[in-house]
């Protein structure tokens, strides 16, 4: 990857398609598009062209963005192509002949933080935008990429700043008559708000991780209790084999299932029971783990089979009569028939309404581990400051600690910013 490069992708899906659009992004981008076009089109607006240099190509809509604005900060060029395979090859070969090459995977991206367009918020949120596959997970991933979290970092970033200025006035300039000697009385509430402010953001990284990575829902009970029946009916498709032989699941199968926009990972465990199988014995370890680390666990008994002992879990548990067809059920959260629908949609209302506590109605602004160890480690850089006030060189260096801790988190360096905020806050430096 070299800085002073022209870069040039393929930036819209798999070939063929309707539409194909070629980025390029780099010092040559503006000499590229004209020797393709042969003229520059007004700055952010779409124009029609023939497109090739020596001899046609195609004709499309190319677009011309100036550095600094444009998505990675440097000169961009957009061609809007038919998506035909021949013709995109033939684009990107007269290119490469100019001087361009191809991009790297997230080479875009990575210029675009370079150039200070995006943090490393907005590009997880970015990350997390392109993978989203339910309404819930585009929301979360469109308020990070939007910069909510990082006007929110940023916000504690300035407050952390004003409270190292008035410790590390005090020690640097003790002896000048403009700094007073003890702290001001808004000192202590100021770093108790900044405290209470990062612990509730960190507070919503549970229910934002459930967006980003969808509600786990083991289902679980003894063989033949009709797991994979349900898991079939829920996904209205025939993803587990089904069979009367117990142990046929013998691993954890996956199968996502969007319910109200909120995604929903269903588990279709190994039946539990003692056995000689080793194959089996393995199977059933995996189900018991699986049960632990589940949101919401639906414990399934049937009529026709002998019902095991339901492990131990911090799971939303909901008890379900299975095979309601061949017996009433009673005594249960649920009963459901996979062979006549019956209950059906009340689980599936169940699991939405469970699911709302889960991911609550608000977008979580953070979601990932390295979201919660930066909180974690700004809190207790806080605790450590308060806890140290007697020392102020000790308070100052906690103080630091949390800078670092959220600086780490967007991506930059304050290096200098507490002295420029001590000069512009006191009268000193006469």
């Amino acid at each position: 990857m070299l800085a002073g490069d022209t870069i040039m992708a393929l930036s819209s899906g798999a070939l063929p398609s309707g539409v194909a659009v070629i980025r390029l992004s780099g010092p040559k981008a503006r000499e590229a598009l004209l020797f393709m076009t042969g003229d520059l089109p007004k700055p952010r607006t779409l124009a029609l062209r023939k497109i090739g240099a020596d001899r046609q190509l195609d004709h499309g809509l190319v677009a011309w963005f100036p550095g600094p604005n444009s998505f990675t900060g440097e000169d961009c060029v957009e061609f809007q192509v038919h998506g035909s395979p021949a013709g995109v090859k033939a684009i990107l070969r007269t290119l490469d002949d100019f001087g361009l090459r191809l991009a790297e995977p997230g080479e875009f991206t990575r210029r675009a933080f370079e150039n200070g367009k995006l943090d490393l918020l907005a590009i997880e949120g970015l990350g997390d935008l392109l993978s989203a596959e339910t309404e819930k997970q585009r929301q979360q991933a469109l308020a990070r990429y939007d910069g909510r979290l990082t006007a929110t970092v940023d916000a504690w970033r300035e407050t952390l700043l004003n409270l190292r200025a008035e410790i590390e006035a005090r020690l640097d300039f003790s002896d000048e008559g403009d700094v007073d000697e003890d702290l001001p009385e808004s000192f202590q509430s100021e770093l108790s708000a900044l405290k209470h402010s990062i612990e509730a953001t960190l507070a919503s990284v549970i229910s934002g991780r459930i967006v980003r990575e969808g509600i786990r829902v083991a289902l679980a009970g003894a063989p033949n209790a009709g797991k994979s029946s349900l898991i079939n009916a829920l996904s209205k498709s025939d993803v587990a084999i089904v069979s009367d032989e117990a142990g046929t699941t013998r691993d954890v199968r996956e199968v996502p299932l969007d319910i109200g926009g909120q995604l929903f990972i269903l588990l279709d465990l190994a039946g539990l029971r003692d056995t000689a199988s080793k194959a089996e014995a393995e199977g059933i370890r995996r189900a018991e783990r699986a049960i632990a680390d589940a949101d919401i666990l639906l414990w399934l008994v049937a009529p026709d089979v002998d019902d095991t002992t339901k492990p131990a879990t911090s799971a939303r548990v909901i008890t379900i009569g299975t095979k309601a067809d061949l017996d009433d059920r009673t005594g249960f959260d649920l009963t459901v028939s996979t062979e006549t629908s019956l209950g059906l949609d009340a689980l599936i209302t169940r699991l939405s309404e469970i699911g709302g506590t889960l991911a609550g109605s608000e977008p979580a602004l953070v979601s990932h581990e390295r979201d919660r160890v930066g909180l974690q480690n700004a809190i207790d850089a806080l605790a450590q400051t308060r806890a140290g006030l007697a020392d102020w060189e000790l308070a100052a260096e906690s103080l630091r600690h949390a800078s670092q801790a959220l600086e780490r988190l967007i991506g930059r360096v304050d290096a200098e910013q507490v002295l420029d905020r001590l000069f512009s806050s006191f009268c000193i430096g006469k």
